[in-house]
């Protein structure tokens, strides 16, 4: 009879992609997830089913929470730009506690060219915010408040582009008054 887990699943999970956020996939060994999660080597693959299968599950896990906070502040009141000037500024006010950078821009680095199911993972994700975002800023040409003279999914992906870009600088130790130029810049464009 197998004997019951003794720890939180979910838990473990948020540990994992803590870990995998500050280090990357293939910066973070078997050890570094024991360490990060408390579990032994048996546990994550029995549970896991390795060290992937906790990467992806951690890239789900991080994908959903941030996109959650995401699809509320676009789909929440305000002017279009308003809102994207607050998407720009969740990257200049991060959590002191959340590790430099991005897990998606990270994975997407590394992984995106080589590694079929987590391309899927990203490309869906990548889909997902920028349907909503081509959205908001096709909402905000009609009401005038951003430029009509270019498309509003190219306005998208200058903008996902753009974040992105902050978090690589703010990663490389790019300070506040940095990222708040960038996203100046990026505002200045729509």
């Amino acid at each position: 009879m197998a004997r019951p887990r003794q720890f939180d699943e979910d838990r473990a999970v948020d540990a994992a992609m803590r870990a995998f956020w500050d280090s990357g996939y293939d910066g973070t060994s078997t050890q570094d997830l024991c360490t990060a999660t408390g579990l032994g080597r048996s546990s994550i693959y029995n549970t896991f089913a390795g060290k992937h299968d906790l990467f992806e599950r951690a890239l789900r896990r991080y994908m959903a929470d941030k996109n959650a906070g995401t699809f509320e502040l676009l789909d929440g009141p305000g002017s279009a730009k308003d809102k994207v000037r607050a998407l720009l500024w969740v990257v200049i006010d991060a959590p002191q506690d959340d590790p430099l950078g991005c897990l998606v821009v990270n994975a997407t680095v590394e992984l995106g060219q080589r590694d079929p199911e987590v391309a899927r993972l990203l490309r869906v994700d990548r889909d997902r915010r920028l349907e909503a975002l081509t959205a908001t800023i096709e909402a905000g040409q009609r009401a005038g408040e951003i430029d009509r003279s270019r498309a509003a999914g190219d306005l998208a992906n200058f903008v996902v582009a753009a974040i992105s870009g902050m978090r690589v600088a703010a990663r490389g130790g790019a300070d506040r008054e940095t990222l708040t130029a960038i996203a100046n810049v990026a505002l200045s464009c729509l």
